[in-house]
């Protein structure tokens, strides 16, 4: 926000003071960013026939297991007759959450693969209702944490979408519903 200007930032209510946060809120108010905050069920209109649908967190099912993890945004982004689905820092538990109350809602062209990747999440239930064709990992080179993880990308494979990598494949632009073009970053 500091870089670019922004006007709207979509968030969650927060159920963790901290210093990020804190900046964040500075710098909102520094940029004049109007803060959005969603729950479950809200539905944001962005223009005709492009909308978001969030579909977590619900307050009614707030998850005290790594909380800033699983209680993280996941919204279905809607244009026509493509979708693609946003899964924050979600892990395994807020997966199945999800998919108790979402599961005839989830299939999405594209998924923003949860957690960088990490073995704590997309599951192999998640992944079968979502039957996305293009999976996005936005994951940094040769990160600490090893994401994305061999048994993700298993996962991924097994369904047969095709998997691209910000390590790999630098920025990803989606243009025109599932067409990919890769920007390579400078090495």
């Amino acid at each position: 926000m500091k870089e670019i200007k922004v006007k709207n930032a979509i968030i969650t209510k927060q159920l963790e003071n901290s210093d990020n946060f804190q900046e964040f809120l500075k710098t909102t108010n520094e940029e004049n960013v109007n803060i959005i905050l969603v729950e479950a069920e809200d539905k944001i209109q962005i223009e005709n026939n492009l909308y978001l649908d969030v579909l977590w967190p619900n307050s009614k099912y707030y998850i005290s297991e790594n909380p800033l993890n699983n209680n993280s945004l996941v919204c279905k982004l809607k244009y026509k007759d493509f979708s693609m689905l946003f899964t924050g820092d979600i892990e395994e538990i807020a997966e199945k959450e999800i998919l108790k109350l979402y599961k005839d809602r989830l299939k999405a062209n594209v998924l923003k693969v949860a957690h960088h990747g990490s073995k704590t999440s997309t599951s192999k239930e998640f992944l079968e209702a979502v039957s996305p064709q293009i999976a996005l990992i936005g994951v940094g080179e040769n990160n600490e944490f090893g994401h994305p993880h061999e048994l993700t990308l298993e996962r991924l494979n097994d369904i047969g979408c095709k998997i691209f990598r910000t390590d790999e494949n630098g920025e990803i632009v989606l243009k025109k519903g599932v067409c990919i073009n890769i920007y390579r970053k400078n090495k």
